[in-house]
């Protein structure tokens, strides 16, 4: 049985609720190194929702430091995969302060592992992951196309650095299989600690959704399948139709089920939360849903000239080269499109939405 905090807290008095998470799930850091790890999806205003809050990471690293680790280091491989991009996200979203010194690129540096062949025979891990003896995974309670949430397994998606997250997409080549790959990832290196940003949390296309909400809470746990079960929940999905979610247990990486675990606060699942199109659930009990995503006819790019200024992010990110620009706006070869979603993650204006 795993613990799942819900305390509530607000970007004004997060040291409490910061203090509380590490009285319930205590580490030792004294003379460790430690990896502070934010969601860091790209560049974009910190109030957009779309990464993990500068004032979450900020009250983290000052009680890490605290701690008197050896060595602190913050960072995440962002989707951005430009040169300077890195850099470019944590300064624009506020975190390059909020890490107070302790920012890393971890992209700069890599070990390649043997992986999951029925993906790829290995992966290149950034070895600042590698070679932390503590990693706190600081997840953003948001809705996600592919995955319906992005919580404490998807961050780990971060660790990898460069374009290979997009080559993994192509990969994967289905939402189920995306779901399972995801978990091969997550076990490379699994982190000691997960802190969620819930205090806003998004809705909606995620996970770059201009629809936001309040939510009022950090969540944390040190066992990402029980916290992942407890903001499905929250969102008003049954976690067991989340395949990512099935194949972690089906490895005994945790239990999804609340009532199977200890919940330290109040569980109230929102009636009305907005979910992803399909409720976000890959339908894995359904075989005609099953077959409609693998023709890739359920969801397509589609970009809304009012918000696109013909910028080419989505152009550039795109792993399999699908997007192309006709009269300054971004077409979709439906043919060879695989619904990565990239595209609506990495677009600036969130002018493309998966319809």
């Amino acid at each position: 049985m795993s613990k799942v905090l819900l305390r509530p807290a607000t970007y004004e008095n997060l040291r409490e609720a910061v203090d509380l998470v590490f009285e319930i799930f205590p580490l030792d850091l004294r003379g460790k190194t430690v990896l502070i790890k934010p969601n860091v999806l790209r560049a974009t205003n910190a109030e957009e929702g779309v990464v993990t809050h500068p004032s979450v990471l900020r009250a983290v690293v000052e009680k890490v430091e605290s701690m008197a680790p050896a060595s602190l280091v913050v960072g995440d491989n962002t989707g951005m995969m430009s040169y300077g991009a890195n850099e470019e996200s944590f300064k624009k979203t506020g975190l390059m302060e909020a890490a107070m010194g302790y920012y890393e690129n971890i992209g700069n540096d890599s070990v390649k592992l043997a992986f999951n062949p029925d993906f790829v025979p290995t992966v290149s891990v950034s070895r600042a992951v590698l070679d932390a003896d503590v990693i706190i995974s600081l997840p953003k309670f948001k809705t996600h196309g592919l995955t319906v949430i992005t919580g404490a397994i998807k961050n780990s998606y971060g660790f990898l650095p460069g374009a290979q997250k997009a080559r993994l997409h192509k990969n994967a080549g289905s939402p189920e299989r995306f779901h399972e790959m995801l978990v091969d990832i997550f076990r490379l290196r699994v982190p000691d600690l997960f802190l969620v940003d819930a205090v806003v949390g998004m809705e909606g296309n995620g996970p770059a959704s201009p629809d936001l909400r309040d939510i009022g809470l950090i969540l944390a746990s040190d066992n990402a399948v029980a916290l992942d079960g407890v903001m499905a929940t929250l969102m008003g999905c049954d976690p067991g139709l989340l395949r990512f979610l099935q194949k972690a247990m089906e490895m005994e990486l945790g239990d999804y089920d609340p009532d199977m675990n200890e919940i330290i606060g109040k569980l109230t699942p929102f009636d009305d939360f907005k979910l992803p199109p399909l409720g976000g659930e890959a339908i894995h009990h359904n075989e005609a849903i099953q077959d409609f995503l693998h023709k890739r006819t359920l969801l397509q790019p589609d970009v809304d000239p009012e918000k696109c200024t013909a910028c080419g992010t989505c152009i550039e990110q795109c792993p399999v080269s699908a997007l192309f620009m006709i009269d300054e706006l971004p077409e979709v070869d439906t043919e060879i499109c695989i619904t990565c979603f990239c595209c609506q993650e990495m677009c600036p204006e969130k002018a493309i939405e998966l319809t």
